[in-house]
């Protein structure tokens, strides 16, 4: 039997979800620590072409995880109980990105500053974590939907 538009969106979810647990887990380890090699006079230049292309990158997946992940919870009548944690696990890090990460993001704009980079680097453990918690989910959410049909 082929599979149905509900196992498709959560197989796109579930892609979104590890591309982005993938990425944070590379900007948390190898990324944002380099940060501070970058050289002064040209850290502010760095960081404008480093949130320009991040962001064509996480945009879409950002959107895909998000759009997907409200279909879940409201397209289905009997939503597992990961879909509710992972949605939940989604705003706590889209909270975190806008209210911790950006505003920190914001004043390395202006340059290398120490504190708002170790703030950064700490802080995004946050988003790290999230994003792996919801990358298992999402693969517990297809495995059980493979295991239905």
């Amino acid at each position: 039997m082929p599979p149905s538009w509900s196992l498709w969106i959560l197989l796109v979810h579930a892609g979104a979800a590890c591309a982005m647990a993938g990425l944070i887990w590379f900007v948390q380890v190898v990324h944002y620590p380099l940060f501070a090699s970058v050289d002064a006079q040209v850290f502010p230049a760095y960081h404008l072409a480093h949130t320009r292309l991040t962001t064509l990158v996480v945009g879409p997946l950002m959107l895909i995880e998000a759009a997907t992940a409200l279909w879940i919870v409201g397209g289905r009548s009997a939503t597992p109980p990961q879909a509710w944690i992972g949605l939940a696990l989604l705003a706590a890090v889209w909270g975190a990105t806008m209210w911790i990460s950006v505003p920190r993001h914001t004043a390395l704009a202006e340059g290398f500053n120490a504190t708002a980079h170790a703030g950064l680097v700490a802080t995004n453990w946050i988003r790290t974590v999230g994003w792996s918690l919801r990358a298992a989910l999402s693969l517990a959410m297809v495995a059980g939907a493979l295991r239905a049909h």
